[in-house]
């Protein structure tokens, strides 16, 4: 609980498939595929990766000279990368501007999120990419943002931070831990009880109900059912 953060210093697939950061056993097919990937970021990108932010969510229809346009009032930008489909050309929604210096990448940082651009909120944030130990992008099961194959979220970002953990006692060895088996034995050994008891009262209770039956002479079932006989040739011959 000491080290906690809302945001992951550290990219973990694990974790970041946990609201709180604290799994332990992957639940998400995606989690799987992530912790098994062995991904290098892209030696192709070029520029500084602590100037450069991450910018998602945008409107297909956005240009670079509108995000110029856009993000050219926080401070002096060195470069702008939309990233567009290598086939078809047509932008993916989502694009790095790299900013000469700190104190414009720091406000674009503020001030720029949940800003709209041609109809669309975007998420702003830094690139994670090259500057996040242990980094796996989304389409490898990573990532923060979005869901995944089972619907699963991602936390530890800033969309979507870690949810401080519950500090509860510990109370683990007494129900699944350390334990557990003396319980188990308790329990079945007590039901075991519980079975022989019932069975031992339903052969007492036939046992009485034998003796009982047994116990009436003869005589007296006979003139019972004699009795009845008659009462029933009354009743006949009362309806008539």
């Amino acid at each position: 609980m000491n080290d906690w953060a809302p945001i992951a210093k550290e990219y973990d697939p694990l974790k970041a498939g946990s609201i709180d950061g604290t799994d332990e056993e992957p639940h998400d097919r995606a989690i799987w595929r992530a912790m098994l990937a062995r991904y290098e970021p892209n030696k192709g990108v070029t520029g500084d990766p602590h100037l450069t932010l991450f910018v998602a969510r945008l409107n297909l229809q956005t240009t670079e000279e509108k995000l110029k346009e856009v993000f050219s009032r926080y401070g002096d930008i060195r470069k702008i990368r939309l990233v567009r489909d290598l086939v078809t050309g047509f932008s993916k929604g989502y694009a790095f501007i790299e900013y000469k210096d700190e104190r414009a990448l720091l406000k674009a940082h503020r001030d720029a999120n949940r800003l709209v651009i041609d109809q669309h909120e975007i998420f702003v944030d830094f690139e994670l990419e090259r500057t996040l130990k242990g980094w796996i992008p989304r389409r490898l099961g990573g990532g923060f943002g979005g869901k995944k194959e089972s619907g699963q979220l991602r936390f530890g970002g800033r969309d979507r931070p870690f949810r401080k953990p519950i500090n509860l006692p510990n109370m683990k060895n007494d129900f699944c831990g350390e334990g557990s088996a003396e319980k188990r034995n308790w329990s079945r050994e007590g039901a075991r009880e519980w079975r022989t008891r019932d069975r031992d009262h339903e052969r007492s209770r036939d046992k009485r109900w034998s003796e009982r039956e047994l116990s009436r002479p003869w005589g007296d079932s006979e003139r019972d059912s004699k009795e009845e006989r008659s009462r029933g040739r009354e009743r006949k011959d009362r309806d008539r």
